[in-house]
C-alpha cells in the first residue's frame, strides 16, 4: 500500500469486529513506528499493549473502578474560538446523524461517548504516556509516533481509534498499568478490524479548504 492510499484510507473507526489480533504483529508495528521523528532522540513515547486476557481484565477493572478521576489535562480549550468550535460540532452533529440520535436526546448522546471506554469493541488496545517534564516539542512527537503507528496498521489490514478521551480517566488507568508517577497519560487507541456493517464507520471527517491554513509566501 502506497503511504499516500494509507493516509486517504485512515479513519477513526468506532465499532470493531471481535477478531482477534496477535500481540507479535502489535509489536512489530511498535517497532517499525518507533522509526518516527523525535527531537534530540528522546522518544518520549511510553507504550501499555493490552490484548486478550490483559483487555478482558482492564474492562472488568474499569466497571469496578468507583474512585473520583483526576483527568490528566484538558483535551479541548475551555473557549473554542473559530474555526475550531464549528469543526468540532459539526463533526459531533454529523456523527449523531448517522446514528439516528437527535440533538436532545441527552442519554443517547452520553451511551454513544460511554463506548470510548469499551474501545468500541476493539479486541486490542494500546496507552501512551510521556513523562511529566517533557513540553509541548515531546508531545509532538507523540503524535507522529501514533500516526506513523496508525498508518502502519493500515498498511496490515488493520484499523485503530486514536482516543484522548481515556485522559479522563487518568487515575485508574495508571493504577492498571502500573505506570509511573511521573508518566502521563495522552491517550488510547482502539486496534482491530473494523465492523463495516455498522453505520457508524461511514463517518469520514471532513477538512477545511487549504486557502484558510495555509500561504504560499
Amino acid at each position: 500500500m502506497k503511504i499516500s492510499d494509507a493516509v486517504k484510507l485512515r479513519s477513526s473507526v468506532r465499532s470493531f469486529q471481535s477478531k482477534p489480533i496477535s500481540n507479535s504483529l502489535i509489536k512489530d508495528l511498535l517497532l517499525k513506528a518507533s522509526r518516527s521523528p523525535s527531537g534530540g532522540n528522546l522518544q518520549p513515547w511510553k507504550i501499555f499493549v493490552i490484548n486478550e486476557k490483559s483487555m478482558d481484565d482492564f474492562l472488568i477493572f474499569q466497571q469496578k473502578w468507583t474512585e473520583q478521576e483526576n483527568p490528566a489535562y484538558d483535551i479541548y480549550p475551555s473557549k473554542l474560538k473559530e474555526p475550531y468550535r464549528t469543526s468540532r460540532y459539526e463533526l459531533g452533529e454529523e456523527m449523531y446523524k448517522i446514528l439516528g440520535i437527535g440533538r436532545d436526546d441527552k442519554s443517547g448522546r452520553l451511551n454513544q461517548v460511554m463506548k470510548n471506554f469499551e474501545f468500541f469493541g476493539a479486541p486490542a488496545a494500546l496507552f501512551c504516556f510521556v513523562d511529566r517534564q517533557m513540553g509541548p516539542p515531546q508531545w509532538s512527537d507523540l503524535g507522529m509516533f501514533l500516526q506513523t503507528f496508525m498508518l502502519l496498521a493500515k498498511e496490515v489490514g488493520l484499523d485503530t481509534c486514536a482516543q484522548e478521551a481515556w485522559s479522563i480517566k487518568h487515575d485508574s488507568v495508571s493504577e492498571f498499568m502500573r505506570a509511573d508517577p511521573d508518566e502521563i497519560l495522552f491517550c488510547g487507541m482502539c486496534i482491530g478490524y473494523s465492523n463495516d456493517s455498522d453505520p457508524i464507520n461511514s463517518l469520514k471527517s471532513s477538512r477545511r479548504p487549504i486557502e484558510e491554513w495555509a500561504k504560499f509566501i
